[in-house]
């Protein structure tokens, strides 16, 4: 037995399905699927079907296969064989098998999450590693988790923080090599609702230049906007914003964009000076990067890395596959 040349890379989360061939040692993708088969229309799906849930796993890795099969023809080479590692919402009462959180701690470099090996069988021929998420008594992630120890943060005894902003957003305490408190916060869902479902929605308008001026400074009042009076106020404030001619439609939709992040980052530690990864999608990254340094943050903490989502969950997934090989809950593969 040799170690794995690739494994695929599954992030599946709520609302979007990612699959790659990903080369070892060295994290280079080979090959892409994507698709907007997310566990919630996946679980809409099966529930729809009418199968009994001793057929659910099986329903998931077919669309799994599926997937595994359009990878194949675009690395014009078999993958039988291959692991699957899967991080998101797969493991959620949504998702393919519910898997119990793991309590807080955890170790950041991924030795100790908790997770389910799916051994290889005719129907599917790869073996699945799929990861769960991480709880406190009062709050959860699934899929964050990985692409913290994507980070691949020092065991320091100073605190870190781990930022990830998202449709609901991260904030993580790290010290000595241990995740120890977590906080969500539901920015993003919060920015979906109010700009897509309320009354404001007609006075905002997508846009995807945040660099153009007229855009950032609409952000930046939004931020600064947060740091007085009532959110429920200055949320209004983006309709009379509209109505009176103060800003257009896109610069609405970064004025909405700050003031949420805004607040979201009003609960950032007073006294923390310590160092900050922030983690994420590019336009969602590039936004809070922003914000820190507007508020001053950026100027008393150790220093700010900003990481790519990709870079950090491919990492994450290949040291909790490696972990699992260490440990012979998987067993090394035959080269490929």
């Amino acid at each position: 037995m040799s170690k794995p040349t690739h494994f695929l890379s599954c992030d599946w989360g709520t609302s979007s399905f990612r699959l790659k061939l990903v080369e070892l040692p060295g994290l280079r993708v080979v090959a892409t699927a994507t698709s907007e088969e997310g566990n919630a229309a996946t679980f809409a799906q099966w529930q729809q079907a009418g199968r009994p849930e001793t057929q659910r796993l099986g329903f998931y890795l077919d669309i799994l296969g599926k997937h595994c099969q359009a990878l194949e023809q675009q690395a014009a080479r078999p993958l039988a064989g291959v692991p699957v590692v899967i991080s998101g919402m797969a493991s959620s009462t949504v998702g393919m098998l519910e898997l119990p959180y793991k309590p807080l701690p955890f170790a950041t470099d991924g030795s100790d999450l908790a997770t389910r090996l799916l051994p290889a069988t005719p129907d599917f021929n790869h073996p699945v590693l799929l990861i769960s998420g991480v709880k406190t008594d009062d709050d959860v992630m699934r899929g964050e988790e990985t692409q913290l120890v994507g980070c691949e943060l020092g065991a320091t005894e100073q605190e870190q923080l781990f930022l990830h902003p998202g449709t609901h957003a991260k904030h993580v305490s790290i010290r000595n090599g241990q995740a120890t408190a977590l906080k969500t916060y539901m920015t993003g869902e919060f920015f979906a609702l109010l700009s897509g479902k309320s009354i404001l929605a007609s006075a905002v308008k997508k846009a995807d230049d945040f660099r153009m001026p007229a855009h950032t400074e609409a952000f930046e009042k939004g931020v600064r906007a947060s740091r007085h009076d009532n959110l429920l106020h200055n949320s209004f404030l983006v309709r009379t914003n509209h109505l009176f001619d103060k800003l257009s439609r896109p610069q609405n939709f970064y004025y909405l964009s700050g003031l949420l992040i805004g607040y979201e980052l009003s609960d950032f530690p007073a006294d923390f000076t310590g160092a900050v990864v922030l983690a994420g999608e590019t336009a969602l990254v590039q936004s809070y990067e922003a914000a820190l340094d507007l508020l001053g943050i950026t100027d008393r903490v150790a220093s700010v890395t900003v990481l790519s989502a990709e870079e950090v969950t491919l990492r994450g997934q290949a040291a909790v596959l490696h972990h699992a090989q260490q440990t012979g809950k998987l067993a090394p593969a035959k080269a490929n």
